[in-house]
Order: C-alpha cells, then structure tokens, then sequence
C-alpha cells in the first residue's frame, strides 16, 4: 500500500513545473519560514517567548528521537530501491523518520497550542513539507505520517511538562 501510494504521488512529479517547484520550495526553504516566524515571535516578547521555548526545545528532541531511531532503523530511499527520478539530491540515509517534516510538525504543533490561527497556517506548511518530501522522491509516505507522529508527539510532551511544572510551581505557592 505505502509502495502503490508513493508511487501513484511519484507519477505526477516531474510533470507539472509549477507544482513541481513549489514542492521544491517546501522541500529545501521552508524551514526557513519556519525560523522567520520563530524569530519574530522570540522579539515580539511576552508570552510568545515561551511558546518559541517549547517549539525549540520540541525541535532538539525530535532531532535526537530521529538521530535515536537512525542508529537502530534502516529503511532505505525510494529512489535507492526502485527506479525513479528525485527532483533535487538526497543523503542516501534512511528514508524514517524524516528530518524535515520532524522538525516543521514539532514547531507547528507548539504553536498551535499556543497560536491557535498562526499553529493552523504552519500545520498546513508542515502538511505541505511532509508531501513535498514523497513528490521530490526522498521518502515513502508511511515515513512522512509517523515523522509527523513524532514531530507533533514531541510538541504535546513539551507543552504538557511545563504545564504540569507551572501548575505544580502554582499549587506550591498557593500552599505557602
């Protein structure tokens, strides 16, 4: 099923410039959107400079759950085994989990938890990055969905660990 999907995504890729570049787009640059916003949100002060704390420390552990996961799980490429076209290079590392739509599902999820309207317009870039990653050839879309499991899991325990430590901080101050 995840070989007949990728490769019903893979047919169309290629075909289509238009689309084609704006894949490629979400593929390579938008994580630079993603840093932008992050930036923005750290200088606009506030409440905001918490969210940014959870987003980034939900980003270092979706970076060390995909390095983790790499040592012990190989999954190769789609272009290494079968034949087909990648729009732009590729590592030939593990095609699980996805670095890219890791990192862009742990930021759009911190933000949607906090950032209710910005979290929803960043979840559909995360979307879009995640599918981008199949249309460009470098990961079959199983690996995409559990990446985007990590990512937005990583999110959640984050967020739940310092609302938990906030409500414990409250509950021993109240008691004093």
């Amino acid at each position: 099923m995840d070989t007949k999907l990728f490769q019903a995504i893979i047919s169309k890729s290629g075909n289509i410039p238009i689309l084609d570049e704006i894949m490629i787009f979400f593929s390579k640059k938008a994580r630079y959107v993603y840093l932008f916003i992050l930036l923005f949100l750290f200088f606009k002060g506030g409440n905001h400079r918490e969210t940014v704390r959870n987003a980034a420390i939900s980003m270092a552990a979706g970076l060390f759950l995909n390095r983790i996961i790499k040592i012990f799980y190989y999954r190769p490429r789609p272009f290494i085994k079968q034949k087909v076209g990648i729009l732009i290079p590729s590592k030939l590392d593990s095609s699980f989990p996805s670095k890219h739509t890791v990192l862009a599902f742990a930021i759009s999820n911190s933000l949607l938890l906090r950032e209710r309207v910005l979290g929803i317009i960043l979840t559909l870039f995360s979307l879009l990055t995640g599918f981008s990653r199949i249309w460009v050839g470098h990961h079959y879309p199983a690996d995409i969905i559990r990446s985007a499991i990590i990512g937005s899991g990583t999110s959640l325990l984050v967020e739940a660990f310092f609302l938990i430590s906030k409500n414990r901080n409250y509950c021993l101050s109240r008691d004093n």
